[in-house]
């Protein structure tokens, strides 16, 4: 199982990166998002896919999970919508300003 997570995450790399080389804002933004997902995975993949109880250690404990890599998970889910969320909106006032979402036409000056 943890080969077949680790196959995915180096498809949603894959395809991060190809977005992320596009012209489109719209396009690099997905590229961000996608790539944030695919450390998510990362870090689950790491952390171990292991049943077992809660992490609370007493007379009787025996297998439990560890709940580190789900508390970075989380905050890397809070963290990567909060700035998602703000390059959609620098995204929508370039786009409102500039009239365009092409980064070529952004730089203002001609490809050399």
């Amino acid at each position: 199982m943890e080969t077949l997570i680790t196959i995915l995450v180096g498809v949603l790399v894959t395809v991060a990166v190809y977005l992320l080389l596009s012209r489109s804002l719209i396009r690099v933004i997905l590229g961000t998002a996608i790539l944030s997902h695919a450390v998510h995975l990362l870090l689950m993949t790491m952390g171990g896919l292991k049943k077992g109880g809660v992490p609370i250690i007493g007379a009787g404990s025996g297998n439990y999970t560890d709940a580190l890599p789900q508390a970075l998970i989380l905050t890397a889910i809070v963290i990567s919508f909060a700035v998602t969320a703000f390059l959609l909106v620098l995204a929508y006032r370039t786009h409102k300003e500039a009239g365009s979402d092409d980064l070529s036409v952004l730089r203002g000056t001609e490809d050399e």
